[in-house]
């Protein structure tokens, strides 16, 4: 795990002109590689690689980067190729001078130029330069685990892990309009785009190859909803099992020892409970944050419960108000750009808790997109039992649950009476692709906040649908639709702030769950035995029965990491967010409708409502960045540190 950067210049630049670039950008990035610095720069000033190092496999110094192989090939990446041993063998041990997965990815694009990409098991991003062709090639792994960002300019094409190693270099330092319907609408940005004006994101499953400043862009990976109607549901579970055993052994790899992240949830525990199952010996250490503000947010005894039954040493973190107002602005700064939900606050801060014993920890990151675990899933499809009810259909067709089998699990429901309300105010028995956008939309709640003829006439809607209906998924399944969608969407955007979190701390994070070999499978499932009469993720947890304790494997009331921010706002964290937007600056943002009062907002917040968290998140990003652009051009002029 490392931070990665380059540029192709579109004239010789000079050597030490360039050089100069890539410290800018390393130093930006700095905190993902704290243990070696590299930078490469070709005779011509040209082309060059930055990189810091975080040092996991290979820890020599013949494994540093950015590499060179003998036939002219350098190497910046970031990221853990995890059948890396194998592909060594079926490369020929003997041509290597390391025991590095770098190496291995240098000389897979050695014998199979772009297809190497289709080899590799694991989180990747990297850059390849052909010093002999002059060309570019650069690839991000089936998911987005590993960011890759880029920009071009007049003087050429730079690409960075972080958008903030960019930000001295883009033309200026402005908000993309589209992209902030998008983070309204979704709290993340749809395809390519960023909040950053001149910033794009290579999408997962994608390369890009740049010779002579042109750019082609080419996806090499899709997920295909090809449903599996003849094997039973003992098989599955079966498969899933090995599957994800598998997955989370070669995940163990590593030079340095490993632990993981351990919720009380059911994927992060299923991932921790397998890992110790594989590493017996000596100790493993598990990390968890919880707040004391009420059993809704504590999910301190799973958590406990997980630990003693596998025998792990659990570490945990009281998380208060006070460790929200000293650390949002960090986390923010980090994020590159505000998120999804407040949950990436408490990440932050166990990702220091465990950075403090390991470099290396699991997570179970993937599992509600892939397995079907968000509520939204249920409320979906309880109406559209009623529908089916009502109309006379709800037996027909293989993906419908049917509205007697359904009931047992609405108490999963319990809390979240707000959202039904809102959701069923309008809209009931519409289209699938409209109500699904109802549910996962948050501009609904902002029509008095937001300046939306600002926001005109780009529709975030239109973008959903053409995600919503896949060509790659079968059109009557309404729940593989949905899941779709989030692991398009969504999963990218957690597996952000998975990566930053981490990241900000010199920690690598790893997620078992996303392996493709697994994701691959797990699509072929029928949605009727994924979701079983409505239970949330029932595949996965009948197929792990034996890993986990009883009242994990039973619980109802699942959490997701909910940050108390109301509670927390009847105190000081009131007067902290005042603060914020009493900023000089925050008075004049353009997507601000005049009238906006944040003690009205305030007041008015539901218990797990997000509206003041996305206004909140939005104005610190436009602080951290956009108010200090000045410091990142100084940066690059040579005047900042």
């Amino acid at each position: 795990m490392c931070g990665i950067s380059g540029i192709v210049a579109s004239e010789p630049k000079g050597v030490e002109a360039l050089k100069a670039y890539l410290k800018v950008m390393n130093t930006l990035q700095a905190h993902r590689g704290p243990d070696d610095e590299g930078i490469w720069v070709d005779k011509q000033g040209k082309s060059g690689f930055g990189h810091r190092r975080l040092t996991i496999i290979d820890l020599s110094d013949a494994a540093a980067q950015p590499m060179l192989s003998d036939s002219g090939l350098v190497i910046t990446y970031n990221g853990e190729i995890y059948n890396y041993k194998e592909l060594r063998l079926e490369l020929g041990v003997e041509a290597f001078r390391t025991v590095s997965d770098t190496e291995v990815i240098l000389r897979a694009y050695e014998k199979w130029g772009e297809g190497c990409v289709d080899h590799f098991r694991g989180m990747f991003a990297f850059a390849i330069w052909d010093q002999k062709n002059q060309r570019l090639f650069c690839a991000r792994d089936r998911f987005g685990i590993k960011p890759f960002y880029y920009t071009t300019n007049s003087e050429g094409f730079f690409f960075a892990s972080e958008m903030k190693a960019l930000l001295p270099f883009v033309r200026e330092i402005a908000t993309n309009y589209s992209g902030l319907k998008d983070y309204l609408a979704f709290q993340f940005t749809l395809g390519g785009k960023t909040l950053f004006r001149d910033i794009e994101q290579l999408l997962p499953g994608h390369t890009l190859s740049l010779s002579y400043e042109n750019i082609r862009i080419q996806k090499y990976w899709e997920i295909h909803y090809h449903l599996d109607w003849y094997h039973t549901k003992k098989y599955f579970q079966e498969e899933v099992r090995n599957l994800l055993f598998d997955s989370v052994r070669f995940h163990l790899r590593s030079d340095v020892p490993v632990g993981s992240y351990l919720s009380g949830g059911l994927d992060s525990g299923i991932v921790a409970s397998l890992a110790r199952r594989i590493q017996k010996e000596g100790e493993f250490h598990a990390f968890h944050g919880r707040f004391m503000e009420g059993i809704e947010y504590d999910e301190h005894e799973y958590a406990q419960a997980i630990a003693d039954f596998r025998d792990m040493d659990l570490h945990e973190r009281r998380i208060t108000s006070e460790d929200f107002i000293s650390m949002i602005r960090k986390v923010i700064y980090h994020l590159d750009t505000p998120v999804a939900g407040p949950g990436a606050f408490p990440q932050y801060v166990i990702s220091k808790l465990a950075s403090e014993r390991l470099k290396v920890v699991l997570g179970g990151t993937g599992g509600d997109e892939i397995f079907g675990g968000y509520v939204r899933y249920l409320i979906s499809y309880f109406e559209q039992c009623i529908k089916g009810a009502i109309e006379g259909t709800m037996h027909s067709g293989r993906f419908v649950v049917t509205y007697e089998s359904i009931i047992p699990n609405l108490a999963s429901l319990q809390n979240y009476k707000p959202l039904l309300q809102e959701f069923w105010r309008e809209g009931l028995f519409e289209h699938r692709d409209k109500r699904y956008f109802r549910l996962v939309n948050r501009a609904n709640g902002l029509s008095r906040e937001i300046n939306w003829e600002l926001l005109e006439p780009y529709s975030a809607f239109e973008t959903f649908k053409e995600i919503f209906w896949g060509s790659n998924v079968e059109s009557e399944s309404y729940f593989d639709s949905m899941t779709h969608f989030d692991f398009k969407t969504l999963l990218p955007a957690l597996l952000q702030v998975e990566d930053r979190v981490s990241m900000a701390h010199g920690l690598e994070s790893r997620v078992p769950i996303l392996d493709h070999p697994l994701v691959e499978f797990a699509a072929t499932i029928p949605s009727n035995i994924k979701f079983e009469n409505g239970d949330l993720k029932h595949l996965l947890k009948t197929s792990f029965t034996q890993d986990l304790p009883e009242s994990v494997l039973h619980r109802t009331n699942k959490m997701g990491f909910p940050v108390p921010l109301s509670e927390w706002m009847q105190g000081n964290l009131k007067d902290f967010i005042m603060g914020i937007f009493c900023n000089r600056s925050a008075g004049k943002r353009e997507y601000l409708n005049p009238r906006f009062d944040i003690q009205t907002l305030i007041l008015g917040e539901g218990k797990f409502t997000r509206k003041v968290w996305g206004l909140l998140s939005l104005e610190l990003w436009h602080q951290e960045f956009h108010d200090k652009a000045h410091t990142f051009k100084k940066l690059k002029e040579g005047k900042g540190s």
